[in-house]
């Protein structure tokens, strides 16, 4: 009696190890591993981006094939990823001093005003990251807690297929972590006052501050 599970991949019959995630039991099916199943073909993590459905379930997920183990009667389809129209083009040499951090995080991405709160960031995540939470916090100037939401993104790209408005928050994600590294900004709730103030969002009483 073999102790092989069988499953599909892409439309082809797999066999493999009880114990084998859903790209080993790819790779040994004989399947090369090149661009978007993997990343040994493709050079970056979260490339075995797939949609997976178990053997009785109607309901599918988007999950990571290096990190699913194969079950039997799973179906698995790996995702293709596709650039959206406008690719965001930013480089850390012109991001220019802390101080107008946030004025450049919305000239890069201004598509994250336009967020719709439709959840579909957070449901494609295959780590299970609070996504559109991540998108919000940007918007409202919480730097250090936009970076902690995206800590452990892969970059595997399934948010920015989800959203509608072509945010792409993983790549809004990024360049948050990298500009706090490269800037050492300075404290997000001050640079947010002190943009609200400038857009007279914020009014300051002067007679308050001259009585003390």
């Amino acid at each position: 009696m073999s102790d092989k599970i069988h499953l599909t991949i892409d439309g082809r019959a797999v066999s493999c190890a009880p114990n084998a995630s859903v790209i080993q039991a790819y790779a040994h099916s004989g399947e090369a591993l090149t661009a978007n199943v993997g990343c040994m073909g493709q050079g970056v993590c979260g490339s075995c981006r797939c949609l997976v459905r178990r053997d009785g379930e109607r309901e599918t997920r988007t999950l990571l094939a290096c990190e699913t183990r194969a079950e039997a009667g799973m179906q698995v389809s790996f995702i293709d990823y596709f650039a959206p129209a406008h690719v965001h083009h930013y480089s850390m040499e012109q991001l220019g001093d802390a101080w107008q951090l946030l004025d450049r995080l919305e000239a890069v991405f201004p598509e994250a005003a336009a967020c719709r709160h439709c959840g579909g960031c957070d449901r494609a995540c295959p780590r299970g990251l609070a996504v559109q939470d991540g998108v919000a916090l940007a918007r409202g100037g919480q730097l250090a807690a936009v970076a902690a939401v995206f800590d452990h993104c892969v970059m595997c790209n399934l948010c920015t297929l989800a959203c509608p408005e072509n945010i792409r928050p993983n790549h809004l994600g990024l360049f948050v972590r990298r500009a706090l590294a490269a800037q050492g900004a300075q404290p997000a709730d001050l640079l947010l006052r002190l943009r609200q103030q400038r857009r007279g969002d914020m009014a300051i009483d002067q007679t308050t501050l001259d009585d003390e």
